[in-house]
């Protein structure tokens, strides 16, 4: 499970660099890597 949250978050930062940079997009794209990314704390608390 850490593994595929890991993995998950890897390509949300990708998909927050994109649109930050091609699209313009920083709001929305702000709101994504933080849900995106909290995923794994909250799976690496769960486990603990």
């Amino acid at each position: 499970m850490v593994d595929k949250s890991k993995a998950f978050a890897v390509r949300i930062i990708r998909l927050y660099q994109y649109l930050a940079s091609v699209k313009k997009e920083y709001v929305l794209s702000k709101q994504l890597l933080r849900s995106g990314t909290s995923i794994g704390a909250n799976v690496k608390e769960a486990i603990l």
